[in-house]
């Protein structure tokens, strides 16, 4: 069965992934938006913000990272809605494979294409100037919680393009994420804020993974917030996947 499983999913991997390769405006898009943040931030307002000895850029980039995942998810939903609305899912499920399978190829032909779009928006980022002396280890590290944000947020993704009626309603969802690390420690500390905003951003799960990527990056000691992250990160990935499964087999069951 598990067998059987994988070979379907990767079948249908291949798939979607050859869709995207035909198709790279759509890494172009998801990387354009958080690019152009910071080009804006990094050299029109970094200046006035205070941010001690470390380069701004430096301190923008794990925001601007997890903007990059909020972005290119809304791709996930709209390509399941489109395979819904199609009738493409109702077709496979009349084929002998892995009834899941079909969910598990979009949610790493995510995971893939925004792996993909994170690479360049850090060679961007280099270019400006960020710069890291942090070790293989720290690395793996935050390559793991950004993969665990991913693949949380893609899951999240799954629900509205089983669910959404129109393309717009599919895809409409990210935009509240990708505006949330603005209330967040992403761009500005948060000591800087009103008491109602800071106690808002100082508890949300986005700073706690900014904070932690930001220190891993700069060899500094991350305490409890890179458990927060990841509890955060988890508990997310197992809401979403639950909700997600249940909707889509009550969708083709």
């Amino acid at each position: 069965m598990t067998k059987h499983f994988i070979g379907d999913t990767a079948a249908l991997l291949g798939r979607s992934l050859r869709h995207v390769g035909r198709s790279p405006d759509t890494i172009i898009t998801t990387t354009i938006m958080p690019i152009a943040f910071m080009l804006l931030f990094v050299y029109v307002f970094g200046g006035a913000i205070d941010t001690g000895p470390e380069k701004y850029v430096n301190y923008l980039l794990p925001g601007i990272l997890l903007i990059t995942v909020a972005s290119g998810i809304s791709y996930t939903a709209y390509r399941l809605f489109m395979d819904m609305k199609g009738g493409i899912v109702e077709r496979f499920q009349s084929m002998p494979i892995a009834r899941s399978s079909v969910l598990w190829a979009h949610v790493l032909t995510s995971l893939v294409a925004n792996l993909t779009s994170l690479v360049v928006v850090m060679v961007v980022a280099l270019a400006m100037g960020f710069r890291s002396g942090a070790g293989v280890l720290a690395w793996l590290a935050v390559a793991g919680i950004m993969t665990l944000f991913t693949l949380a947020l893609t899951w999240l993704a799954v629900i509205p393009g089983l669910t959404a009626t129109s393309v717009d309603g599919a895809s409409v969802f990210s935009y509240p994420l990708i505006f949330l690390p603005f209330i967040s420690s992403a761009f500005v500390p948060t000591e800087s804020m009103p008491g109602p905003v800071r106690a808002f951003a100082e508890n949300q799960p986005v700073t706690s993974i900014v904070d932690s990527i930001r220190g891993l990056l700069a060899q500094q000691q991350v305490g409890g917030d890179v458990w927060i992250a990841l509890a955060w990160c988890a508990g997310l990935l197992v809401v979403a996947y639950g909700i997600a499964m249940a909707v889509y087999h009550r969708k083709v069951g």
